[in-house]
């Protein structure tokens, strides 16, 4: 009974996380369709979509409920390193070792909102760019610091294809329980699937040649954040149609994430 107790309140952990995932993604989105019809200056980045929530009536406790179903997430993440994730082949090591990342990832998220939360307004907050070419400069003075970066941009660069490769393919399909859901809803859900992965995989694509471009040339100043990638796009001969396109995919990409949080085999 307490093993089956325990795997609930993981199941509850994971649905949680990625509502609150969700929740950022959604925020990012609608930041980036201002930026897109008129900038106000807001970050279109996990920065601005906590600033925008603590505007709000009761934005600090959700910020806290934030900050806790991301905790959610990585306390999911860390059962599947360790006990392996669902699947037939959830139990190879490479499924574990990307669910450890990811946890670790989620630790540090929890923990950069929750501290936003609890007052610290220099950490959540924090430009995602600004952040960017900190870490730049610093990696590229270490020795063979041209490569590391160089190699990260490109690992980040594959990241984003093989996220948007896999939205496409809709690989997501077989992790959803996609007989409870009605035709319609099937539908609507492939959409935001589809749409919301391949905006996340452009935007890591776009990022991750940034950080090449920063390596090759030497200049931390040219790996972009997530609010300075997002404005590239409106400066492609697309105008800003293509940041419009990027940010609603983002938005769909929130919704999608709370579809997960219903859906999901956990």
């Amino acid at each position: 009974m307490r093993r089956a107790a325990d795997g609930r309140v993981v199941e509850v952990a994971a649905r949680a996380g990625f509502a609150a995932r969700g929740v950022i993604y959604l925020l990012v989105g609608v930041l980036a369709l201002r930026i897109a019809a008129s900038d106000d200056g807001r970050q279109a980045d996990r920065g601005g979509a906590l600033a925008e929530i603590a505007r709000r009536p009761f934005g600090n406790a959700l910020l806290w409920m934030l900050g806790l179903g991301l905790a959610g997430m990585a306390l999911w993440r860390l059962t599947e390193a360790v006990f392996g994730q669902a699947g037939p082949d959830g139990r190879k090591p490479g499924r574990r070792l990307a669910s450890a990342g990811r946890c670790v990832l989620y630790c540090v998220l929890s923990y950069l909102v929750l501290a936003y939360a609890a007052g610290d307004q220099g950490s959540g907050s924090g430009s995602s760019d600004r952040h960017s070419d900190d870490v730049t400069a610093t990696a590229l003075g270490w020795p063979a610091g041209q490569w590391i970066v160089g190699a990260a941009g490109v690992g980040i660069a594959v990241a984003g294809l093989w996220i948007g490769g896999r939205a496409v393919l809709r690989k997501y399909r077989k992790r959803l329980r996609m007989g409870e859901m009605s035709a319609g809803v099937r539908r609507a859900v492939d959409v935001l699937g589809v749409v919301g992965g391949l905006g996340r995989g452009c935007l890591f694509a776009a990022a991750g040649a940034f950080a090449v471009v920063a390596a090759v040339d030497h200049e931390p100043g040219k790996a972009k954040g997530v609010d300075d990638t997002l404005r590239s796009f409106s400066h492609t001969p697309a105008g800003p149609w293509l940041l419009v396109a990027v940010a609603l995919a983002l938005a769909a990409f929130g919704l999608f994430s709370w579809a997960q949080a219903r859906w999901r085999k956990v």
